[in-house]
């Protein structure tokens, strides 16, 4: 689907990051064997392959795309990449943001003096790190602006995060949650929303304060789910699980893409955003962790509950001129129209276990969507 953005538009550049598990094909089980894959990817996407903190851990990344069609091509050529790579040697990876099957708890921490710290300071909360989200990175060089612009996307990410849940299960057990990443995520020191402000330097000395209090290692363990980039000049959105389809990731992008060029003319016209009652915010990312799009979420602006596709209808109506601007709407309207007929990735990794019972067909169906046609592709080469 060609995307076409307006004439004389200034359509801001967009990047992704998603990380994946690698996997015992056979067992379904999380192995610690991502520098294995990412030493066979790194010939194919050089420095768009990398580690995480743990070694169950693959992340792809794009660099910056104008377009979703350069966008979808990079995170396919990125999934097609790191399953190639881990099926060469025996593996596979999978775009789900819990561990399905395998005792990941704790998980094997990747070493370094930087690691070392996080040990130190974070402690029992790095038992449970076996996580996958994705990133997605807007180019906002003004940090000012970016500031900003980030105070009018707080009450929208508990939706954000509704719409990629993809985390039913923890370590073999169904959590009864959509995103039990988010749970387990939200228990760190600096997780969650950023507090509401209205500077870089305000920005800036909230840091510093963190980092003098001992509730940040470094700049990069600002775990917000919503923070101005350490690296680049771009506002970064990171509430989101890993979708199990790059469509998903890409109609995702999109979507946050439009919100940041909403809140931008909302910003200049001297709007510093709404400030919802924490209380609520808190209360709708509970409800998004756990309902996905399967049930209902809290308008944080009144606290009544809404249908959750209610709330994703409402928010693709509020950005609908960016995305047409951007010549992105209708990927983001059929992306919602496929979640309200397949149901959100929880939904369908509970309809794949209950087909026959097993989470090895959970598994095995995450494998196939993660990036479709590699495998096959690899087995004709070998007959």
């Amino acid at each position: 689907m060609a995307t076409e953005q307006r004439p004389g538009s200034t359509v801001p550049r967009i990047g992704v990051e998603e990380e994946f598990f690698v996997v015992d094909p056979d067992r379904g089980e999380v192995v610690p064997e991502a520098a294995t894959v990412i030493d066979r990817a790194r010939p194919a996407l050089g420095a768009r392959v990398g580690g995480e903190i743990t070694k169950l851990h693959v992340e792809a990344r794009t660099d910056p795309c104008r377009s979703l069609d350069e966008l979808g091509a990079q995170l396919a050529e990125g999934r097609r990449a790191v399953q190639s790579a881990a099926s060469s040697a025996g593996l596979r990876v999978i775009a789900s943001a819990s561990p399905v099957l395998g005792n990941a708890v704790p998980p094997p921490i990747t070493e370094g003096p930087r690691q070392d710290r996080g040990n130190a300071t974070f402690r029992g909360l790095h038992d449970e790190l076996a996580i996958c989200a994705v990133h997605v990175h807007v180019e906002e060089p003004d940090r000012d602006r970016a500031v900003l612009i980030g105070n009018h996307l707080r009450p929208h990410l508990p939706v954000l995060l509704a719409l990629t849940a993809n985390s039913p299960y923890w370590c073999e057990r169904d959590t009864g949650y959509a995103s039990w990443r988010s749970v387990t995520w939200g228990r760190w020191p600096v997780a969650g929303p950023p507090p509401f402000l209205t500077s870089a330097q305000q920005y800036d000395d909230h840091i510093a304060m963190l980092i003098e209090a001992g509730a940040l290692v470094d700049h990069g363990t600002i775990f917000w789910d919503l923070r101005l980039s350490a690296n680049h000049p771009t506002l970064e959105v990171r509430v989101t699980d890993v979708p199990v389809t790059a469509a998903e990731s890409v109609a995702l992008a999109a979507l946050v893409r439009a919100l940041v060029m909403v809140a931008g003319q909302a910003v200049d016209t001297g709007d510093e955003g709404p400030r919802p009652v924490p209380e609520l915010l808190r209360l709708a990312y509970w409800r998004a962790a756990r309902d996905g799009m399967g049930g209902h979420g809290v308008d944080v602006a009144t606290g009544r509950l809404l249908p959750a596709a209610a709330l994703a209808d409402r928010l693709v109506r509020l950005v609908r001129p960016a995305l047409d601007e951007a010549g992105d709407r209708q990927r983001v309207e059929d992306w919602l129209a496929r979640l309200g007929t397949d149901g959100d990735g929880a939904t369908r990794q509970r309809a794949a276990a209950a087909a026959r019972g097993r989470l090895t067909d959970v598994v095995d169906e995450i494998i196939a969507q993660t990036a479709p046609g590699v495998l096959a592709e690899q087995e004709g080469t070998l007959t």
